[in-house]
């Protein structure tokens, strides 16, 4: 019997002849060198056994993935088998469009749903099968040691939860991979907390020059500037951060934006322009339109309606993203007990994140598109999403208000299939109060509030919805 070395494990081949290889219905994924009725496999698809006369059905893996704190479901990530290796991500900036294929020459895939389920049908079958969980550049690879033909295999959920740390690679894990983000802290929120509470492992939080997949930097510039410094003893980063200016650019300098894959500004009490130029904003555009991700809280609204609140700026705003949203900047705090709604009217994935938010592991309401709201948290700076440019995914309960909406970059590129990143705006303070003064994570005390790693609260799990989905290839407006 021929052997085929793949990955870490060594797969038998068997004869091509009546194999027959489906996708997540049974029906060809079209991957190359394999196919429904193919004479010329390739590989492990020489391994996809004809079960048309099996009692039990086709060869089947089953599964649920999570988030890196192995309690949150998520949606819409992709789960194959490959049938090459799908190699290393790159790390420079790269347009991710949802016509890109999956590396590695998929036999059979599908993608998660609502409830983070999946289901592969097709599989080959015999010993060290690799698997892939992966959205965006959150990647897992794992090998099973053994998938039985023609019947259905559960995946271990240690298998398919999105990684913690580079280091995380236990039982069946072959590889790991995490994106690279930045976030700059605020004084009104504290978006450096999310990340802890997602299960990212302390020592993956560092801050520029030390190595570490989640930087954090301080506007030292800003009256507004959120935490700034590590604790001492903390498990990952220490000193003190790197200054966002250096971040987002200035001049002819375009910061430091192109080394991530995701950048997160936390609100920081007012726009405060003084520390956003016309060259920053110029710069946090042109991340956005290469394929970056960039994710607003409250005030960094002067990233898309430029520089309006009167602070020390001068009237600098960005090309065309004005066009997306209207502000009325009147930062009215909703009154304790509001909820907000989930738009399942004007957001293509609007259904599924309701869905989803009512599954009893994520729980973020019994009421179908509730999302509760922090005393305190709630603000009004949005009154508007132009529906062609952008797109609602939270408004306040009038179903009209937005609250959280998204748009895809190049914005002026007629042609959205050549659009390749993504903005998100949050008018709410996601995590709650900020962070000024202490050390993060807070832990010892000091003002503002600590970071830990217990529940996410309701807000906090719909922002980990538009988290994970900011991460994932960008595709048309519906």
């Amino acid at each position: 019997m021929a052997k085929l070395l793949l990955g870490v494990g060594l797969v038998a081949l068997f004869g091509c002849g009546n194999n027959v290889v489906g996708g997540d219905d049974g029906t060809n994924d079209g991957g190359s060198g394999h196919g429904s009725g193919s004479n010329h496999c390739t590989g492990l698809s020489c391994q996809v056994e004809d079960c048309s006369m099996s009692e039990t059905g086709n060869t089947t893996l089953t599964g649920r993935v999570f988030a890196p704190n192995g309690t949150l479901p998520l949606y819409d990530v992709n789960v194959y088998v490959p049938n090459s290796d799908p190699g290393a991500f790159s790390d420079t900036l790269a347009c991710t469009t949802c016509a890109t294929s999956l590396p590695g020459d998929p036999i059979v895939s599908a993608v998660s749903d609502e409830h983070g389920n999946f289901t592969l049908v097709g599989v080959p079958s015999g010993a060290n099968i690799p698997l892939v969980v992966t959205i965006g550049k959150w990647r897992k690879q794992v090998i099973i040691p053994n998938v039985p033909g023609c019947s259905t295999s559960a995946v271990d959920k240690a298998d398919t939860t999105l990684p913690k740390s580079r280091t995380d690679i236990s039982g069946h894990t072959k590889s790991v991979d995490l994106p690279n983000i930045a976030i700059s802290t605020g004084g009104a929120d504290s978006l450096e907390c999310l990340i802890r509470k997602l299960g990212v492992d302390d020592s993956e939080i560092k801050t520029d020059g030390q190595d570490g997949r989640v930087h954090l930097w301080a506007d030292k510039g800003s009256p507004g500037v959120g935490v700034a410094k590590f604790e001492n003893g903390f498990g990952g980063g220490t000193g003190n951060f790197a200054d966002s200016a250096k971040l987002w650019g200035t001049g002819n300098d375009p910061g430091k934006l192109a080394n991530y894959d995701i950048v997160i500004l936390s609100c920081e009490g007012n726009q405060y322009a003084q520390t956003k130029p016309q060259a920053a904003l110029d710069h946090m555009k042109a991340y956005a339109d290469a394929g970056g991700r960039v994710f607003l809280s409250h005030w960094h609204n002067i990233w898309v309606e430029g520089d309006t609140h009167g602070d020390n700026g001068n009237g600098q705003k960005p090309a065309q993203w004005t066009k997306v949203a209207k502000f009325s900047n009147s930062d009215n705090g909703l009154p304790d007990g509001s909820v907000d709604k989930i738009d399942e009217v004007d957001n293509p994935k609007g259904v599924s994140f309701g869905i989803w938010a009512l599954d009893p592991q994520v729980n973020i309401s019994a009421t179908q598109d509730a999302v509760p709201i922090q005393p305190g948290t709630g603000k009004t700076t949005c009154s508007a999403v132009d529906p062609t440019l952008g797109e609602d995914w939270v408004t306040l309960a009038d179903g009209t208000t937005p609250q959280m909406f998204q748009f895809t970059t190049p914005n002026e590129q007629v042609d959205q299939t050549q659009r390749c990143g993504k903005v998100v705006f949050s008018d709410m303070h996601v995590s709650g109060d900020g962070n000024q003064g202490g050390a993060y994570p807070n832990t010892a005390g000091g003002n503002g509030k600590a970071c830990s790693t217990g529940d996410l609260s309701p807000q906090e799990k719909a922002l980990a919805f538009m988290f994970f989905d900011i991460s994932s290839c960008v595709g048309s407006i519906q």
